[in-house]
C-alpha cells in the first residue's frame, strides 16, 4: 500500500482533437509501463469505433510509476477523458475521483468550447488545474496568444504553462515532474472504515461487472464482504488489482487508490456511478454525495429492416445497454415501421454511435426515425404528462399548452465567420444573451430551444463556420411554446415515424419542404400517390407523385374516338382500385432525407 503523500490523481482534459490521448501515450512510454513492440496510438482507446473516428468515448484509467527527479517513486493514476459535449458526463465523474487535472490547450486552435465547460466542471470539483500547451511543433502555433487566451477567457494564470508536443514527445518528462510538484496529494486514513466512490462500472463476459472504484478512507481487498449503499446490496470482493494498461492483480487498495474490483455482480444497472461502497460489517451512515442520474436529452426510434430481425434487436440492445448505463430503451410499434424501439441519448454523436455499434458488432440492419426531445403536455384538467415520441401526442382539445426544452449554448467563433453564426441562431429562435472577444474570436451566448438544435444544428455551424466554430450546451429548463404536431401522409395513410413537432410560424415552410423532398425520394408505382401534410385535419402543403403507365392506345391505329375513351377509362378505374389497395414502399434514406432541415 503506498503512502497517500506519494500518490497523485488526475484527469486529462481537453477540447475535441487537441491531443489527450496522445499525450496519455507519452506518459504510459515514460513511465515504461508497456514495451515499444507493445506500443501502439490511442492505447487507451479500447474500441474499434474509437481507434478508427480518433475520438474518446469511454475515460480510461491507468496506473503509472515515475520516479522523480529526487529519486522517489510515486504512483500517479492518470484518467484520459472524452472531450465531445454527448460524453461530458464522462469527464465529471472521473474529475471527481481526482485532485488535479491537465488541461490541453491546442497552440494553434487555442481556446475552445469544450475547453471552458471541462473547466468549469474541473473548478467546481475544486482541482488543481495545470495548463498545457500542445502541438507547439505546429507551423501555425503561436503560445504567447494562446496564453493570453486562457488568461482572458479562463481567467487561469498561464504564464507557466508548459509548452509540449504530445505527438514527439518534447517536455512530456517536464509534465510529469511538474504533476509530483504542484498537485496535491490525496487525503485518507486506512485506520477508518472502507470508504469508496464508484466511478465506473462495465460488463466482462468472463467475470461479470468489474468497478472501478476510487478508495477514500480504510482499504478494498481481496475477500472482503462490501455494501453498494443505493442499492443496499452485499458482494464478495472476488479480486481486487489496477490498469497499467494491462490488468495487474493486487491483493488490497489503500486510500487514495483508484483500481477495480470484480464481486460476481449480474447486471451493469446494480452499480450505479458515483454509488458509495463500504465494509459490510462497518457500514457508513452517511454516503457521498454522488451524481445526478444520466438524462437521455434526444430520443429517436429504432426499427429493424427486416421485421424477423427484432428479437436479435432486442438481445443486442440488451448486451449494449450492459456497456453504457447512458443508453436507455423501451418497445413501441409504429404502423409504418412495425416493431421497434423508443431509445434515449446523450446527444446526437451518442445516437450516431450506439447505431453504429448495433449494426457493427450485431450485424442487424436499422431504420432511425427522426430525433426528437421531450416535451411535457399540459393538459385542461390540471395533469402533465411528458412525451417522447410525437406521435403519441394526444387531441390537441384536451391540451392546454406544451413546454419544450431550452439550452444555453456557447459558441467560439472566429470574427469572420460572426454574422453567419449569428444567422444561423436566429433562424432556430434564439435570444442572444452575451457576445464578448478574446483577440480575434467572439464568444457568443445563446439560449436556444433543444429540438432546433437536435437534428443538424452542429452540422451546419460546422459548415458556415468554415469547421472554425466550437459548441457546448447544457439545459437550463423548460419554456411554453406555440408547438404543433405537423404529421405526413402518403397515399392518404399517415406516416407516423414522419411526424415532428415544431413551432406553428416555421410549420408551413417544414411541411412543404418535407413534401417536396418525399416527392424526389418516393419512386413513382403504378398508381398516383398524394404526398400531404397536415396539422390536425388541416392540409397545408401537397406534392403528387405521377402514377407509371402503360400506353393503352398502341394498339389503336385511328378508329373512332370511344374506342379509345373506353380503353383510357378502364385503364383509370385500374389505376383507382390499385390506389385505394395499393401498398406505397417508402425506401429506408427517404426518412432521415426528408427530415433533414433546408440548407436555405
Amino acid at each position: 500500500m503506498t503512502d497517500t503523500s506519494h500518490i497523485r490523481n488526475f484527469s486529462i482534459i481537453a477540447h475535441i482533437d487537441h491531443g489527450k490521448s496522445t499525450l496519455s501515450d507519452r506518459m504510459i512510454q515514460l513511465c515504461g509501463n508497456v514495451t515499444d513492440r507493445e506500443m501502439k496510438q490511442q492505447i487507451l482507446d479500447s474500441m474499434d469505433i474509437e481507434r478508427e473516428r480518433g475520438i474518446t468515448i469511454k475515460a480510461q484509467t491507468v496506473r503509472l510509476d515515475y520516479k522523480a527527479k529526487d529519486g522517489q517513486i510515486y504512483q500517479l493514476n492518470l484518467m484520459d477523458t472524452p472531450g465531445h459535449v454527448d460524453f461530458a458526463y464522462e469527464v465529471s465523474r472521473s474529475l471527481a475521483a481526482c485532485e488535479g487535472a491537465i488541461l490541453v490547450v491546442d497552440a494553434s486552435q487555442g481556446v475552445e468550447a469544450q475547453t471552458l465547460a471541462n473547466v468549469y466542471t474541473a473548478l467546481d470539483n475544486d482541482l488543481e488545474i495545470l495548463p498545457v500547451l500542445n502541438k507547439v511543433d505546429l507551423p501555425a502555433a503561436d503560445s504567447d496568444r494562446v496564453k493570453k487566451q486562457i488568461e482572458d477567457v479562463i481567467g487561469l494564470d498561464a504564464s507557466d504553462a508548459i509548452p509540449i508536443s504530445a505527438k514527439t514527445g518534447v517536455n512530456v518528462d517536464q509534465v510529469l515532474e511538474t504533476i509530483v510538484e504542484r498537485l496535491p496529494p490525496p487525503e485518507g486514513d486506512k485506520t477508518k472504515p472502507l470508504k469508496a466512490m464508484l466511478v465506473d462500472s462495465w460488463y466482462d463476459p468472463y467475470l461479470g461487472v468489474v468497478v472501478l472504484a476510487r478508495v477514500i478512507n480504510g482499504k478494498l481487498s481481496k475477500g472482503q464482504r462490501v455494501k453498494l449503499m443505493s442499492t443496499d446490496t452485499t458482494y464478495l470482493v472476488e479480486r481486487v488489482g489496477v490498469f497499467r494498461p494491462k490488468q495487474e492483480m493486487l491483493s488490497e487498495l489503500g486510500p487514495g487508490e483508484i483500481g477495480f474490483f470484480t464481486a460476481a455482480i449480474k447486471q451493469v444497472a446494480d452499480t450505479r456511478v458515483g454509488d458509495t461502497i463500504t465494509d459490510e460489517k462497518s457500514a457508513l451512515s452517511d454516503p457521498l454525495p454522488g451524481f445526478k442520474p444520466v438524462q437521455p436529452v434526444v430520443f429517436c426510434g429504432l426499427f429493424p429492416v427486416d421485421a424477423a430481425d427484432f428479437e436479435d434487436l432486442r438481445e443486442a440492445m440488451g448486451r449494449l445497454r450492459l456497456n453504457d448505463a447512458s443508453f436507455s430503451y423501451e418497445t413501441e410499434s409504429s404502423a409504418a415501421l412495425g416493431f421497434g424501439f423508443r431509445c434515449g441519448f446523450l446527444g446526437l454523436l451518442h445516437l450516431e454511435i450506439i447505431t453504429e455499434r448495433l449494426e457493427r458488432e450485431f450485424n442487424v440492419n436499422l431504420i432511425t426515425t427522426a430525433p426528437s426531445v421531450i416535451y411535457q403536455i399540459h393538459m385542461v384538467d390540471g395533469t402533465a404528462l411528458d412525451m417522447h415520441n410525437p406521435a403519441d401526442m394526444p387531441d390537441v382539445t384536451h391540451i392546454d399548452h406544451i413546454k419544450e426544452p431550452w439550452i444555453e449554448a456557447t459558441i467560439l467563433v472566429p470574427d469572420d465567420y460572426l454574422g453567419a453564426v449569428l444567422k444561423l441562431c436566429q433562424d432556430r429562435r434564439g435570444r442572444q444573451k452575451d457576445l464578448t472577444y478574446a483577440g480575434n474570436r467572439a464568444m457568443l451566448v445563446y439560449e436556444l430551444p433543444l429540438n432546433e438544435v437536435v437534428f443538424d444544428f452542429y452540422d451546419r455551424l460546422k459548415s458556415v463556420s468554415r469547421g472554425y466554430a466550437s459548441f457546448d450546451y447544457h439545459i437550463t429548463g423548460y419554456e411554453t411554446g406555440q408547438l404543433v404536431k405537423l404529421s405526413v401522409l402518403v397515399n392518404a395513410e399517415p406516416v407516423d415515424a414522419l411526424s415532428i413537432i415544431v413551432h406553428r410560424t416555421r410549420a408551413e415552410a417544414r411541411g412543404r419542404s418535407m413534401c417536396a423532398r418525399l416527392k424526389e425520394l418516393i419512386p413513382a408505382h403504378l398508381f398516383q400517390i398524394p404526398i400531404q401534410a397536415a396539422i390536425g385535419g388541416k392540409i397545408i402543403a401537397r406534392e403528387t407523385i405521377r402514377a407509371l403507365r402503360k400506353d393503352v392506345l398502341a394498339k389503336c391505329y385511328g378508329g373512332d374516338i370511344s374506342r379509345k375513351r373506353k380503353l383510357l377509362d378502364k385503364q383509370k378505374a385500374g389505376k383507382k382500385k390499385m390506389r385505394e389497395f395499393g401498398k406505397v414502399e417508402i425506401p429506408q434514406e427517404a426518412f432521415i432525407s426528408a427530415l433533414k432541415m433546408d440548407e436555405n
